[in-house]
């Protein structure tokens, strides 16, 4: 069945855009370790959310939208990789607090979800990977609208599934993190998370 199809294939574009390691990435592993696997499942829920967005865009092939992120992709980059810097440099000075599984409240939980949403938001090429993707799998060809539905329904869950699996394997380390790695987690993430955003700076003028 052509919705099958879809749906198969849209798991797999979003497991594809999904699994490069990248600043969401980084903060799901850190927010795991810190906070327990939901934390770190929420953290995706925002990326996997922004992904479906996009898919949605890319799926439906709106025109307008895609002209537009590529237009102003420059000041995309310049406020995303700002971003990017401060959450860097905020984690790089953050002290480690101590291990609890069970502090995740519902406010931090939605800082968590709020943050990997704009920091997805914030790379307009996610838009045009997937239309490359959805074009080297057979599945950019103009379809009824409620098909789409179910590629973006795919996408979604494609990159959930990552979200889920990558915080289930970091959870299963935790106890073996103490104060000390904890400190250099957060400045591994700061480190890395700033540079993503310099890199953004980087590639915006190239």
């Amino acid at each position: 069945m052509r919705e099958v199809e879809l749906l198969i294939g849209g798991i797999i574009v979003g497991l594809m855009i999904a699994m490069p390691v990248g600043p969401v990435n980084i903060l799901c592993i850190h927010r795991t370790i810190e906070a327990g696997w939901r934390s770190g499942v929420i953290s995706g829920l925002g990326a996997a959310a922004a992904d479906m967005l996009y898919g949605g865009v890319a799926g439906f092939s709106i025109t307008l939208v895609v002209q537009f992120l590529v237009r102003e992709q420059f000041w995309i980059r310049f406020f995303g990789g700002i971003l990017l810097v401060v959450i860097g440099i905020a984690y790089f000075f953050k002290r480690p607090e101590p291990l609890n599984a069970q502090k995740q409240d519902r406010a931090s939980a939605y800082s968590d979800m709020r943050s990997t949403f704009l920091l997805t938001l914030t790379n307009p090429t996610t838009v045009l990977s997937f239309l490359a993707l959805l074009a080297a799998l057979g599945m950019g060809d103009p379809r009824h609208w409620w098909l789409t539905v179910f590629l973006v329904v795919g996408i979604f869950c494609g990159s959930m599934v990552w979200w889920i699996v990558l915080s289930v394997i970091v959870n299963h380390f935790r106890d073996r993190f103490n104060g000390r790695l904890l400190l250099l987690m957060n400045r591994f993430a700061g480190l890395a998370i700033a540079g993503f955003g310099v890199a953004a700076f980087v590639f915006r003028r190239s």
